[in-house]
C-alpha cells in the first residue's frame, strides 16, 4: 500500500471509463476527498480529524454519510457517518477521529448488500471498530468486530465470497516485551461470514502464510537460530548479555515467533509447535506455548463464531479473470466469456499523491489504466498504459469502489480508465 507523507498535497484523480468489455464508452462521476495531515501512517480513509466527505443514495434508496461532524451549523475536528432513508436518520458515529469506508454495495454473508464502517474513536491507541450495516430499509447493525487495526476486505480468490483480512495486532502487541513497531509480519486472522456467523477460514489461505514464513526464513541463517536457540528465550533486561548481542537475539526471537505465528494461525499447530521445539531454547518451551496460547484467545479468535475445519476442504472453483476484447487471443479455453453487469463500479475513494520532481504546471494529457475491482470494489490489480509509473500502481492499490453487480450479486469486473489529474 502507498503511504502519504504529512501535509502532502492531493492531486485529485478524474476518472472516466473508456471500456466496458463491449467497448462502451461512459462518463464515471467521481467522488474524492482530501487528504488530511495525518496520512503518514495509516492507509487512506473516508474522514480524519473532520476532513473528507463522502455521500451516496445506494440504489435501495438508503444514503451513505461520513463526513466531518457537526455541532450545531459548524463543523468540528471530528468525523461523523449516518445512514438515511424516508427521511429517518441512524446515526453511525457523532464523535470519531477516523471514519472509513471498507465495502459498500456487497453481500459478505449476511444475504443483503451491506455497508462497513471502520471507526475510530479520538484518544491514542483507540480500538478501531468494524461496523457492518444492512443497506435494506431500515438498514440494522448486524456485527460489530473490535480490532487493534484496520480490516481490509477482499474478494481473494475472485469466486464471489468476500474475506476479511483481520492483523491480530491486539494478540502480539507488547507480547514478550515486543513492541508491533518490531514485527515486521504482524499475524493476521482470515475472517469470513457465512449465513452470518463468522467464521476464521485462514486455513483456506495457507500459501499467503508459507509466502511470508519463507520471508522470514530467508532474513536469518542457521548461526542466527543457533545463537537464539542457547540463550535462555526471555531475554529480559538487565541479563548479563551485551547490547548488541542482546539486540541479535531480541531480532531472531520476533523472527521465530513469526514463524511459529504463521504455521499456527493458518491451522496447523502440530507444525507450529514443531518449529517451536526446534527453535526456541528447550527450557523454555513450555512457558512460550502457553503465552502464545493465551495471547492469541484474547485477539480476534475471541470474537470468532466457529474456526474451520482443516479437515475436508473442498477444492476451490478455478478462478475466471475476465479479459479485455483486446486480449481474446490470450484467452484460455475455460475462460468465461465477457458479460456486460447490470451497473458498473463507483468511486468511493480515489487518490494520488503528487508524483516526485513534479513540475508545478499539471499535465495535460490522460493516462489510461486497466483496472480489475473484485466484488468488494477493491483494485485487485492495475495496469497503467506507461508500464514504468510505479506511483500510480502504488495509487490505485487504495482505490475502493462500489463493485459492479449482476443479477442483485456483486461481482468482479475489469474496466480501463482515463486518468487526468486535478488539483
Amino acid at each position: 500500500m502507498t503511504s502519504f507523507s504529512p501535509r502532502s498535497e492531493v492531486w485529485l484523480v478524474a476518472l472516466r471509463v473508456s471500456a466496458w468489455f463491449h467497448c462502451m464508452t461512459l462518463l464515471c462521476s467521481v467522488v474524492v476527498v482530501l487528504l488530511s495531515d495525518c496520512y503518514s501512517e495509516t492507509p487512506g480513509i473516508v474522514c480524519s480529524d473532520g476532513i473528507g466527505h463522502y455521500e451516496i443514495k445506494f440504489r435501495t434508496g438508503v444514503t451513505v454519510r461520513v463526513g466531518a461532524a457537526r455541532t450545531g451549523e459548524l463543523a468540528n475536528r471530528d468525523c461523523g457517518a449516518a445512514l438515511r432513508w424516508e427521511k429517518q436518520d441512524l446515526q453511525v458515529t457523532g464523535s470519531a477521529a477516523d471514519v472509513d469506508i471498507d465495502v459498500l454495495g456487497a453481500d459478505i454473508g449476511f444475504g443483503v448488500p451491506v455497508v462497513t464502517f471502520q471507526v475510530r474513536k479520538p484518544g491514542v491507541n483507540s480500538p478501531v471498530e468494524y461496523q457492518i450495516y444492512s443497506l435494506q430499509k431500515p438498514p440494522q447493525l448486524l456485527r460489530t468486530i473490535v480490532a487493534k487495526d484496520f480490516l481490509t476486505a477482499a474478494d481473494t480468490d475472485l469466486d464471489g465470497r468476500i474475506e476479511i483480512w483481520a492483523p491480530d495486532a491486539s494478540a502480539g502487541d507488547n507480547f514478550e516485551g515486543l513492541t508491533l513497531a518490531a514485527v515486521e509480519f504482524v499475524s493476521t486472522v482470515v475472517l469470513r461470514f457465512e449465513k452470518s456467523r463468522l467464521m476464521d477460514v485462514s486455513s483456506e489461505f495457507r500459501s499467503y502464510f508459507d509466502d511470508r514464513i519463507a520471508r522470514v526464513r530467508a532474513l536469518l541463517g542457521a548461526p542466527e537460530f543457533a545463537e537464539f536457540k542457547d540463550s535462555d528465550g526471555k531475554l529480559a533486561a538487565g541479563s548479563n548479555l551485551g547490547l548488541e548481542q542482546l539486540l541479535r537475539l531480541r531480532s531472531t526471537k520476533i523472527k521465530v515467533l513469526e514463524i511459529v505465528w504463521g504455521y499456527l494461525y493458518s491451522g496447523r499447530e502440530q507444525e507450529a509447535w514443531g518449529e517451536l521445539a526446534s527453535l526456541w531454547p528447550a527450557l523454555d518451551v513450555d512457558r512460550i506455548r502457553t503465552a502464545i496460547l493465551k495471547a492469541r484467545a484474547q485477539g480476534i479468535r475471541a470474537q470468532v463464531d466457529e474456526v474451520e475445519s482443516t479437515l475436508g476442504l473442498p477444492p476451490k472453483t478455478p478462478t475466471f479473470i475476465y479479459k479485455m476484447p483486446s486480449e481474446a487471443a490470450e484467452a484460455a479455453t475455460n475462460l468465461a466469456p465477457a458479460f456486460k453487469s447490470d451497473t458498473k463500479p463507483q468511486p468511493i475513494l480515489l487518490r494520488r499523491p503528487i508524483p516526485q520532481n513534479q513540475e508545478p504546471t499539471l499535465p495535460q494529457t490522460e493516462e489510461m489504466v486497466d483496472l480489475v475491482i473484485d466484488a468488494a470494489g477493491k483494485v485487485r490489480s492495475a495496469q497503467p498504459e506507461k508500464k514504468q509509473d510505479t506511483e500510480l500502481t502504488k495509487a490505485c492499490a487504495n482505490w475502493k469502489f462500489i463493485p459492479a453487480c449482476k443479477n442483485g450479486r456483486a461481482v468482479a469486473s475489469r474496466m480501463r480508465y482515463a486518468v487526468s489529474f486535478r488539483r
